[in-house]
């Protein structure tokens, strides 16, 4: 009989949040971006939820309209692995661009922290929209590579990455002290790659790891995005409004997955929620508006522009149609800009209504638990998800997830009461990852 299939969970830490205002509510610490006991407290509740990971989201270019918490946070995996000292199942996922850091140096880092976590590692790849980035590296805006080239990057370095932590067996390391012999010379393999973006001799200087390699997560929704998930992503971090979207979203993925000569179930799909829960309807719409007024329309718009590369919104009259922006955008937030404009086309919507929504959205995860339980449930039973990754609008939320959430869906037999494995592949269903040259040496 096949096990049942059960939903997995992820925590998003974001500090003083991911909404442009919510830094103003009087119960979060205007420091929690760079608390080390807040990203500690919220590890462990989501670790006590048997969380499958939590997830660091990062960036690497701010301006004035910046979002608080991306105007002073930490750096992925400087937190992740501290927080890998206090935790010991959950896993540990953070993102670092392709476009701006050279394949030897993350490879390095990441198998560092799987070595460190004991095989809690994974990385979520991007490949950096917003083209002043370049600027912080040396570069012109003029050199910041356009959407296509930046999967084609991203791409080829994934393979380095790859062939790179396949630098030695799993048993290379022989630590013969009698012989003099530390490793085995004929299960060292050096990489030697030569492409169209990189050239990288190796090997790694660092073994393989507990779970052979980190987890790859990849987070774009376009159509490259989706290309480079379905190749070579083992998880997927998305976002979509409605069941009907992630369906959609799924159904492709996956097979794409299949169309590469890939297990589709080895691709875990999870779409990013921020529920706000409350013992009655009314109380958690009350929670909602209260975030809801906390943004004034400037900051809105301040939000809606960094989508845009930081377009000023504030050029056009507020409670006229939703501006015409032709190509502005396109060779940022692709999937995303994508949206906004379709919807607002259709919807008749005017930059007002477009920035407030998008600024504080509006979503049906909103209200008991056991209604976010329905939820959760419908969209994972009928292949919307795998699970999901939970975000926090409001202080608090974290908790109420996992104390009022978690255990209606541990009752209805949907969601692990334990741990199945002590590595983020083996929690996440995914199987030890294989060194390529295996076969040359069975």
């Amino acid at each position: 009989m096949a096990e049942q299939r059960k939903i997995k969970f992820g925590a998003i830490i974001h500090g003083v949040g991911g909404n442009i205002s919510g830094w103003r509510h009087p119960n979060v610490s205007t420091d929690a971006s760079v608390n080390l006991d807040f990203y500690k407290q919220q590890a462990l509740k989501a670790e006590k939820g048997k969380f499958d990971l939590v997830f660091i989201a990062d960036g690497l270019y701010i301006n004035e309209q910046s979002i608080p918490h991306f105007l002073n946070r930490f750096e992925s995996i400087t937190i992740l692995s501290a927080l890998a000292a206090v935790t010991s199942k959950i896993g540990l996922v953070g993102t670092v661009s392709t476009s701006y850091s050279e394949p030897f140096t993350i490879a390095r880092q990441f198998a560092s922290l799987d070595h460190i976590s004991q095989g809690r590692a994974g990385w979520n790849v991007v490949t950096t929209p917003l083209e002043k980035t370049a600027l912080n590296y040396n570069k012109t805006v003029e050199q910041h590579p356009n959407h296509a080239k930046r999967y084609q990057i991203a791409e080829e370095y994934l393979e380095v990455a790859k062939g790179l932590w396949d630098s030695w067996d799993d048993d290379a390391f022989v630590a013969d002290k009698e012989n003099d012999i530390f490793f085995d010379p004929k299960k060292l393999h050096t990489l030697n790659h030569k492409g169209e973006f990189f050239s990288v001799a190796g090997p790694l200087n660092i073994a393989r790891t507990k779970q052979g390699q980190p987890v790859i997560f990849q987070a774009g929704s376009s159509v490259a995005g989706k290309r480079l998930a379905a190749k070579d992503a083992d998880a997927v971090f998305t976002g979509h409004p409605t069941l009907k979207d992630a369906q959609s979203f799924y159904e492709d993925v996956k097979k794409q997955a299949v169309e590469f000569g890939r297990n589709p179930d080895e691709l875990v799909i999870l779409p990013g929620i921020a529920p706000i829960i409350g013992d009655t309807d009314e109380e958690a719409e009350q929670k909602y508006e209260e975030l809801v007024n906390l943004v004034s329309i400037d900051r809105a718009l301040a939000y809606l522009g960094r989508y845009f590369d930081h377009h000023d919104f504030t050029q056009y009259p507020l409670d006229e149609p939703f501006p015409e922006l032709g190509e502005i955008g396109a060779n940022s937030f692709r999937s995303h800009t994508d949206r906004i404009k379709k919807e607002a086309k259709e919807q008749h919507l005017t930059l007002r209504q477009v920035a407030l929504r998008e600024a504080t959205p509006r979503t049906d995860f909103i209200g008991t638990p056991e209604k976010i339980a329905d939820l959760v449930q419908e969209w994972f039973e009928r292949c919307g998800a795998d699970g999901f990754i939970v975000g926090s609008s409001l202080p608090g939320a974290l908790d109420d997830f996992v104390d009022k959430v978690v255990p209606i869906l541990q009752q209805r037999g949907l969601y692990r009461e334990d741990y199945e494995a002590d590595t983020l592949r083996g929690n996440l269903g995914l199987p030890f990852k294989e060194s390529r040259y295996i076969k040359e040496t069975v």
